[in-house]
């Protein structure tokens, strides 16, 4: 929990009015269906549109290392992060943390914003502190 409560203190310093959301997905058949132990899903909503960032809201899945059975005690590593730019009409960008660590899409993201985007994922590596968290390309 103490892992959740960091990561939206991580997006709230860069991006202050955006609202947490720790169940971004509808809770339907197919979405469960989708689910994955190995993954922390977030949602932060902005209280209208964000030009800077050409979105309304960021969706953050942070993939995580499968913890051994019975593990409960160990803290979770790390494996990358992917953050999406949402409007109503869907995915407007993509930025995740292999290769290039740029955002991809149809509509991205002022300059500035995308540095943003990545200190908050370099922030998330050294907040887990995994193997992973040296490699910042960026």
């Amino acid at each position: 929990m103490r892992a959740v409560a960091s990561t939206i203190t991580l997006v709230r310093r860069q991006f202050p009015a955006a609202q947490a959301s720790l169940s971004p997905w509808r809770d339907d058949p197919q979405t469960r269906r989708w689910k994955e132990a190995e993954s922390l899903d977030l949602a932060f909503h902005f209280p209208g549109w964000s030009p800077r960032l050409e979105c309304r809201s960021l969706l953050l899945q942070l993939r995580l290392k499968p913890q051994a059975a019975g593990d409960v005690a160990a803290a979770p590593e790390l494996l990358g992060v992917l953050m999406r730019g949402m409007t109503f009409d869907g995915e407007r960008w993509r930025l995740a943390t292999m290769g290039d660590w740029q955002p991809e899409g149809t509509h991205l993201p002022q300059p500035a914003q995308a540095e943003q985007l990545r200190g908050i994922c370099r922030d998330l590596f050294d907040l887990f502190a995994g193997p992973a968290a040296t490699d910042t390309a960026a």
